[in-house]
C-alpha cells in the first residue's frame, strides 16, 4: 500500500469517520477540507483504497477508488466525488441524534457493573436497614407495611439520582478532560444535543429502575405493581426531568467540586425529602405544605401509586406540575445551550 493514498470523506462526516474504531483510525494523520469535502492523507486502510459512506451507526464500505498522483493538487471538483454518495442533513439530523445517544449510552454501559450494581446493594442496604429498624409499623405509612411502601420510593429515588449523574456527568467530565469540542463540533443543533442527552439520561434511569425493582420486590415478597402503566409514565416523567436538571448542572458546572455542591446541596436533599421514606401528611404544618411545593415528592408519589396503589395527592395533580417543570427545564437547557453554542 502507497502512502500517498488519498480518499474521500464528505465533510459532515470526518469526525464520525475519525472517532470509529476502524482499520483507518490509527492510519488517518492529515485531512484537509477544501470545498466542503475532506481529503485525508496517509491513510493507509487495509486492502484496497476505499471511499466509505457513513450509514449511522456504521460505516457502509463503496466502490474501490485509484490513488491520487502524489503531485496532484486538489481541484474545486474532486474526480471520485461521483463514488461517494452524498448524506443529507435536513431541519433534524437524525443520524448524528442516534449517534451522540448510541455514545452516550455505551459510556455507561462499559461500566455496567458500577451502573446497575452499586445502586442495588445501596437501595437493599437501605431496606434492611428500615424494615429491622422500623419494622411493620403501620401508623408510620398510613395503615401500610413499611417495606412495602418504602420499596417505590427506593426506586424512584435510584432512578432520579441516575438520571441526575449520567448527563451531568457526561458534561463536566467531558469540560475537565478537555474534549468537549468533540460533543460541539458536529453539526447538531442545541435541542438534537439536548435530546441525545436527555434521552441517554432517561434509558440509564430506567435500567437502574428496572434492575432494583426486580430486586426490591424480590426481598420484599411484593406482588406486581397495581398500575403498571401509570408507574411508567411518572418513572418517564421524572428521569426526564431530572435528566434536564443534570445537563443544567453540567452546563453552569466547570470541574468536579462544583458539581459535588450541587448534588449535595440541592439533589440530595430534595431527594430525600420528598416523602421517600414517610408519608407527607405525617408532617406537622407547615412542612406538609412545604413538602408539597417540591417537585420530586410528585414523582415518587404517582409512582407509589402505580405500584402499590397509595397516594398523598392527587394524581393530575402531580401529572401537570411534572408536565410544567419537564417544559420549564428542557426551555432552560436549550436557552442554555444555545447561548454556550454562539
Amino acid at each position: 500500500m502507497n502512502d500517498g493514498v488519498e480518499f474521500v470523506l464528505q465533510y459532515h462526516e470526518l469526525f464520525l469517520f475519525l472517532s470509529k474504531q476502524t482499520p483507518f483510525r490509527k492510519a488517518t494523520n492529515v485531512c484537509v477540507v477544501q470545498d466542503n469535502v475532506a481529503i485525508c492523507r496517509n491513510a493507509k486502510p487495509v486492502g484496497k483504497p476505499i471511499a466509505v459512506h457513513l450509514n449511522a451507526p456504521y460505516f457502509v464500505p463503496m466502490k474501490p477508488i485509484k490513488p491520487l498522483a502524489s503531485n496532484a493538487g486538489t481541484p474545486p471538483s474532486h474526480p471520485y466525488l461521483d463514488r461517494i454518495r452524498p448524506i443529507t442533513i435536513r431541519r433534524i439530523n437524525l443520524v448524528g441524534v442516534i449517534t451522540l445517544y448510541s455514545r452516550e449510552v455505551q459510556r455507561f454501559m462499559n461500566v455496567a457493573l458500577q451502573t446497575l450494581a452499586a445502586p442495588v446493594i445501596t437501595s437493599v442496604l437501605f431496606l434492611l436497614v428500615f424494615s429491622v429498624a422500623i419494622g411493620n409499623r403501620g401508623d408510620l405509612a398510613d395503615g401500610v407495611d413499611f417495606v412495602i411502601f418504602l420499596v417505590p420510593g427506593l426506586i424512584m429515588m435510584n432512578v432520579l439520582q441516575n438520571a441526575f449523574a449520567n448527563t451531568s456527568s457526561s458534561l463536566v467530565i467531558s469540560k475537565v478532560q478537555g474534549n468537549i469540542i468533540d460533543l460541539l463540533m458536529p453539526p447538531l443543533g442545541p435541542g438534537e444535543l439536548l435530546f441525545g442527552l436527555a434521552a441517554a439520561g432517561m434509558t440509564r434511569g430506567f435500567f437502574v429502575g428496572i434492575v432494583t425493582a426486580v430486586t426490591l420486590l424480590f426481598i420484599s415478597g411484593q406482588a406486581m405493581p397495581a398500575h403498571l402503566t401509570i408507574a411508567l409514565v411518572y418513572l418517564l416523567l421524572g428521569s426526564l426531568a431530572m435528566s434536564f436538571a443534570g445537563i443544567l448542572a453540567g452546563i453552569w458546572a466547570n470541574k468536579f467540586d462544583e458539581m459535588a455542591a450541587i448534588t449535595n446541596f440541592i439533589v440530595q436533599p430534595l431527594t430525600f425529602l420528598s416523602g421517600t421514606f414517610y408519608s407527607i401528611n405525617r408532617l406537622p404544618a407547615p412542612f406538609d405544605m412545604l413538602a408539597a411545593l417540591n417537585p420530586v415528592f410528585y414523582t415518587i408519589d404517582g409512582f407509589r401509586y402505580g405500584m402499590i396503589d397509595i397516594a398523598d395527592r392527587p394524581l393530575l395533580t402531580g401529572f401537570f406540575t411534572l408536565c410544567a417543570v419537564n417544559c420549564v427545564l428542557g426551555f432552560l437547557c436549550y436557552e442554555e445551550g444555545s447561548i454556550n453554542n454562539r
